[in-house]
């Protein structure tokens, strides 16, 4: 019997683990968890995913906006077809409280959405859940831009938040690597949308769509 127990003892012995050893596999797991943290980035997923939303947001916007041109025949900053005189559309963020049509009474959301000021007229382009979205304190600002060109391209940017996004504009922008940024079409606002550090994040340089 007494061998018996020895011999349970032993086995017993051998199949558990030191203190040491212990230690050593925690290290070891610890060093992987950095890793593989270090790896995925958790900030930098969050920042991408909130960058693939205001591209979400931005692509919502110049499709209301072609709507809205393509049914009216003049842009929601006209009062109408006639007021050739204000085709332009300079560089401003959707919702600035200056943002109104050429006549100074409605305002960009409203004619996209649905008006609550007399005298204007929404289009239903938009949904008003987006539009008080896009307009929070915390959201990340659209700009909008055209040059009044006959044939120019309206353009929604948004500052970048992650590497990711950061780096896309970058090779857009400079394809050839040459440290110039000077690939972009005529009608670009590059002046606002290029080296931009006030409105465009720290890379100075704006999403851009379309």
């Amino acid at each position: 019997m007494k061998k018996i127990f020895s011999l349970f003892n032993q086995v017993k012995q051998q199949a558990g683990f030191t203190m040491t050893e212990l230690l050593i596999v925690i290290g070891i797991l610890g060093i992987l968890a950095v890793a593989v943290l270090a790896a995925i980035n958790p900030i930098e997923q969050i920042n991408r995913g909130r960058d693939t939303g205001s591209r979400s947001d931005t692509e919502q916007l110049i499709s209301a906006i072609d709507r809205y041109y393509a049914f009216n025949g003049y842009y929601p900053w006209q009062t109408g077809a006639s007021d050739v005189g204000n085709v332009a559309l300079a560089w401003v963020h959707f919702e600035d409280t200056t943002l109104t049509d050429s006549g100074g009474t409605c305002k960009l959301g409203e004619k996209l959405g649905t008006a609550t000021t007399v005298g204007c007229t929404g289009s239903d382009e938009l949904k008003q859940s987006f539009i008080e979205r896009v307009s929070a304190a915390t959201y990340n600002y659209i700009y909008i831009y055209n040059n009044g060109a006959q044939g120019s391209s309206t353009y929604a940017c948004y500052a970048p938040k992650s590497n990711a996004f950061v780096q896309e504009v970058k090779g857009r922008l400079d394809p050839d690597n040459d440290g110039t940024y000077d690939n972009y079409p005529a009608d670009y606002p590059y002046s606002d949308a290029i080296g931009n550090t006030a409105q465009c994040g720290a890379s100075g340089n704006c999403v851009c769509i379309p």
